[in-house]
C-alpha cells in the first residue's frame, strides 16, 4: 500500500515570536496519523505573502497532503483567502450558504442586535473553485483544494482557521473523513510502554534481542522524559487486527522483561500516572506552598479531576538552628 505522507503549515507572526504556543499541528498530527497519513514536515511562516507562497510550493515536493492553518479571519493582517485565490487562480465570490450561517450565528448564538459588518460579512467571500468545509462553531470557513503537480499527481491543500477549537471541529467533521475517503490509507497501530528509574541507554541493551527480530513495518521509538523513558512501538499495514496481533507479542515481550521499571502501559505523563495512583489509594500528596503554587499554575490544571490530591504543607525555617523542618499534614 503506498504511502502518503502530509505536511503543516501554520500561518502567524505570534507563532514565530512565542506569543502563541503551536497545539493544532500536534492534534493535527495524531489524528493524520490515526487515519494512516504521516506527518513528514512541519512549517511556520509568518503573515508574509511571499513566505506563505514559498511554503506551498516547497511542501507540494514532499506531499500528497497538505493542512495549512491560520490566517482567515477578517482583518487586514489575514492574507490567506487572497493568497490562494493567486495560487489556484480563483477569485473570491460570495457564498449564500455561508453569509446564512453567519447570520445565524451572531443573532442568534452571540446575541448581537447591531448589523453585520462588512468585515463580518466578508468571511463570507470565498475562492470560487474550493469545496468549502463548514465552520459550526464560528465564521472563518475551512476549504479544499486540488492542484496536479509536475508528475500529473494531484496534491490536496486544506485551510482551516487557527482558533484551536474551530479547527478542530471542522478537520474531524468535515476534512477528516473526507481525507480518509480520498486516500484510503493504511493501518497504524501504536502501543506505549513508559517506563521509571533507568536510562534510555540502559533499557535499549535491555531490548536489544526483541528489537533485532522487529520486521520492517514494525518501529520501535525511545521517547526519553525527566526520569522516565516511554517505548511506542509503531506498525504500520493493511489489515489492523493481524497487525494489532503482531504488536500485541512483541510488546507483552517487552511488559515482562521490563516488569521492574515499568508505571504505566499507556502515553500517561508522570503527573497524571502519580495523580491516578494516589486517587486509586484514596491518599494526598502535600508540598510546600511555594511548590504547591506553582503545580497549581503549571501542570496540574491539565487534570482537574486530579486537583484534590494536592494539599499544602506547613514549613517552618528554623533560622538559629539553620534547618529546615517539613511538617506535612498528610490526608489518608
Amino acid at each position: 500500500m503506498q504511502e502518503i505522507n502530509a505536511s503543516i503549515i501554520t500561518i502567524g507572526d505570534e507563532l514565530l515570536i512565542g506569543q502563541t504556543i503551536d497545539t493544532n499541528s500536534a492534534f493535527i498530527g495524531q489524528e493524520l496519523n490515526k487515519a494512516g497519513i504521516w506527518v513528514k514536515r512541519r512549517v511556520a511562516v509568518g503573515d508574509v505573502y511571499d513566505d506563505i507562497w514559498k511554503a506551498l510550493d516547497e511542501e507540494r515536493k514532499y506531499s500528497r497532503l497538505i493542512i495549512i492553518t491560520g490566517g482567515l479571519g477578517p482583518t487586514a493582517d489575514d492574507i490567506t483567502k487572497p493568497l490562494l485565490c493567486d495560487y489556484f487562480n480563483t477569485k473570491l465570490v460570495r457564498n449564500e450558504s455561508v453569509l446564512a450561517h453567519i447570520h445565524d450565528l451572531f443573532v442568534n448564538v452571540y446575541k448581537r442586535k447591531v448589523a453585520l459588518s462588512e468585515q463580518n460579512i466578508k468571511q463570507a467571500d470565498l475562492p470560487e473553485n474550493c469545496t468549502v468545509l463548514h465552520n459550526a462553531h464560528g465564521s472563518a470557513s475551512g476549504m479544499w483544494f486540488e492542484k496536479e503537480n509536475e508528475a500529473g499527481a494531484k496534491t490536496v491543500f486544506i485551510s482551516l482557521p487557527g482558533v484551536p477549537y474551530e479547527m478542530k471541529k471542522i478537520l474531524m467533521e468535515e476534512a477528516l473523513p473526507k481525507i480518509v475517503k480520498h486516500f484510503g490509507g493504511e493501518a497504524v497501530v501504536h502501543k506505549v510502554l513508559s517506563t521509571f528509574g533507568m536510562g534510555e541507554s540502559m533499557v535499549a541493551e535491555k531490548l536489544a534481542a526483541i528489537e533485532s527480530r522487529l520486521p520492517a513495518h514494525i518501529k520501535l521509538a525511545y521517547l526519553p522524559g525527566y526520569g522516565m523513558v516511554k517505548l511506542r512501538l509503531t506498525g504500520r499495514g493493511a489489515d489492523k487486527a493481524i497487525l494489532e496481533d503482531e504488536l500485541n507479542s512483541f510488546y507483552n515481550e517487552m511488559r515482562i522483561l521490563l516488569k521492574q521499571i515499568t508505571i504505566a502501559e499507556n502515553d500517561d505523563s508522570l503527573e497524571m500516572i502519580i495523580g491516578q495512583l494516589l486517587q486509586k489509594q484514596q491518599k494526598k500528596m502535600a508540598t510546600g506552598r511555594k511548590l504547591h503554587r506553582r503545580l497549581y499554575r503549571a501542570q496540574l490544571p491539565a487534570y482537574p479531576n486530579l486537583l484534590h490530591i494536592l494539599t499544602a504543607a506547613r514549613l517552618l525555617i528554623i533560622t538559629k538552628q539553620r534547618k529546615i523542618c517539613l511538617m506535612c499534614s498528610m490526608k489518608h
